[in-house]
């Protein structure tokens, strides 16, 4: 009877362990990737994405969990864009169906095989078909604080046992956030865009950026994977490259908001010291659509400013040359008055305090609004002479 004992308790322990054994290797079955993909024509994608890949051997699934998918059918999508209330969700698709549209825009696909424990990736599998039920695929993106490549980061290192650390991945003299994304629109050539984007972001975009605020943008949190580490191991077991980017610099190298400010800035000067009554008049005429136009990037700013819910457009110093009072008072360039006088030699001041102390200003300002800042000079000081 004992010796039955003995054998029905070691089989008993025996049965329990080969339970425990088979639960243990059925989620071993998982494979776990971060996909970093690159940037692509549209200003959306310029800086690229990141997405995380699931492959299931024993289901015969490969599913890509994206954090970056949105709505623009929504009638009211630019109306919402505009003021940061941009509502992005997780969805999840076959790896194949992922790939077809970076296939087709000769995008790179980058793979990080992540080593992570059995436990690990199935509690980062459940979580993320948790995260991707319509109750709770929604969320609030904000561009640098909480967007698609930052949600990948979370739900990772949140899902893993054990502390994720990530080495410094940037230089000794820190870039600040307004840097990070000018890299990318500079080594694409897109000026106009990133005239524009420093046009209406504000100051609070030249704050220098740690190392791990910097994996906002794809590369950089691909960067940080890569020397990332635990219990003195190292997190990527291996890394490939899936997809080759066929793409080249798409933007306009010659015609940038830098020669095309400077040529109207010329063209200012000149006329201003002209003394030809036809150049005179076109002079007048000139004088009212540039103050006009000043005085519309002022509304624009003070919108973006204050309707926005974030704080990316706030604190914004070209308001200060964008007033937007020029939109009134462009259509009294003519008048003759003393406070006309007065508030065009006011204009012409201002430009010139900025023209001196452009290397000291707490935020970088595009150089193609350097010419901008010399015409409201000029014209302000010649405005304000006339009697």
């Amino acid at each position: 009877m004992l010796v039955f004992s003995r054998l029905l308790f070691i089989t008993l322990i025996l049965f329990v362990s080969s339970i425990s054994f088979s639960q243990s290797a059925d989620t071993c079955r998982l494979q776990v990737s971060l996909i970093t993909c690159g940037p692509g024509e549209e200003l959306y994608s310029t800086f690229g994405h990141t997405a995380i890949r699931i492959v299931d051997s024993i289901n015969k699934l490969d599913i890509v969990f994206n954090y970056g998918t949105f709505d623009d059918s929504d009638p009211y999508f630019y109306v919402k864009f505009t003021r940061g209330i941009m509502r992005y969700a997780l969805s999840a698709y076959s790896f194949s169906d992922f790939m077809q549209e970076y296939i087709a825009d000769k995008r790179s696909v980058t793979e990080q095989t992540l080593e992570l424990n059995c436990i690990e990736k199935k509690h980062l599998f459940d979580a993320l078909k948790e995260n991707s039920r319509e109750e709770n695929r929604y969320y609030n993106y904000q561009f640098y604080l909480d967007n698609c490549t930052t949600r990948a980061r979370d739900i990772i290192r949140k899902n893993a046992t054990d502390n994720i650390f990530f080495k410094n991945i940037l230089p000794a003299e820190a870039p600040t956030f307004r840097d990070l994304i000018n890299n990318y629109l500079d080594s694409g050539n897109q000026y106009w865009n990133k005239f524009g984007i420093d046009l209406l972001l504000g100051s609070n975009l030249d704050k220098q950026a740690t190392s791990e605020q910097a994996m906002f943008l794809p590369d950089y949190l691909m960067k940080g994977f890569d020397s990332a580490f635990r219990q003195q191991k190292t997190l990527v077991s291996k890394k490939q490259t899936i997809l080759k980017s066929g793409k080249k610099s798409i933007g306009d190298k010659w015609l940038t908001p830098l020669i095309c400010c400077s040529i109207l800035a010329f063209v200012f000067i000149s006329l201003s010291f002209s003394k030809n009554e036809l150049a005179q008049k076109a002079l007048h005429l000139a004088d009212i659509i540039f103050f006009f136009l000043i005085g519309l990037l002022g509304l624009t700013i003070s919108f973006v400013w204050l309707a926005r819910v974030d704080t990316v457009c706030r604190n914004n110093l070209n308001i200060l040359w964008a007033l937007p009072t020029n939109a009134v008072m462009a259509f009294f360039t003519k008048n003759k008055s003393a406070w006309t006088r007065n508030y065009f030699l006011a204009v012409a001041f201002i430009a010139f305090i900025l023209l001196i102390g452009w290397a000291w200003l707490p935020q970088q300002l595009n150089i193609a609004f350097a010419p901008l800042l010399i015409i409201i000079f000029a014209r302000g000081v010649f405005i304000s002479r006339k009697k």
